[in-house]
């Protein structure tokens, strides 16, 4: 995206409680367009040098547990670099709609958190540190809260963008398809939630 881009004036009521940088605020303001329910929500968008295994985590701020659940303060860590086999590109560069799935994806780990109570919390980062299983269910619930969302087609272009990148190692690619909804299970997804949205509007014509 253009950083001189002006921001869409429909989207800054999603700005309230959250700070972002501003080279990404157009499709991250997007994005969090389709959560309504995490408005209010206090959450920092940050730019980090190195992130593990990741392109983006989303937590909870620690302290911040031993609070009441409104208090609660979230941090989504971003690499600042799109990092590739022989090169890395700094990664507001990535396509837009592909940066909008993949912040979207964090928010449903949000969404996700929550609706958890602290112990819940808890207890979800020690299944998550612990068992593949579990980091698997829970990518996969992040995944279908931003579909169910509309968030569907980001989140498409998210995957495959990756499943399909010539530099991206193919490690890092394996584990994406090993955890994570693969594309032609989110346009299924996608299909049985028209088919209700239609559904819906026929029994109140």
């Amino acid at each position: 995206m253009n950083t001189k881009d002006k921001i869409r004036p429909e989207l800054l009521q999603n700005k309230h409680n959250k700070q972002i940088p501003a080279v990404i605020e157009q499709n991250v303001l997007t994005a969090l367009s389709f959560y309504p329910e995490l408005k209010n929500t206090i959450i920092r968008f940050v730019f980090k040098t190195n992130i593990k295994t990741s392109v983006m985590q989303a937590q909870p701020v620690f302290t911040t547990l031993l609070l009441k659940r409104k208090n609660r303060r979230y941090r989504i860590n971003i690499s600042a670099q799109f990092k590739l086999i022989h090169t890395q590109i700094p990664i507001q560069q990535i396509p837009d709609e592909v940066m909008i799935g993949w912040i979207g994806h964090e928010l449903g780990h949000i969404l996700d958190y929550e609706r958890r109570s602290n112990t819940g919390m808890v207890s979800f980062g020690l299944g998550y540190y612990f068992s593949a299983d579990y980091v698997k269910s829970a990518e996969r619930v992040a995944d279908t809260y931003a579909v169910e969302r509309g968030l569907g087609k980001y989140i498409i272009a998210t995957k495959r963008f990756i499943l399909d990148h010539a530099e991206l190692p193919q490690a890092y690619k394996n584990k994406i398809a090993r955890l994570y909804l693969s594309p032609d299970v989110i346009v299924e997804q996608i299909k049985k939630l028209e088919e209700k949205r239609l559904e819906g509007q026929q029994k109140q014509a």
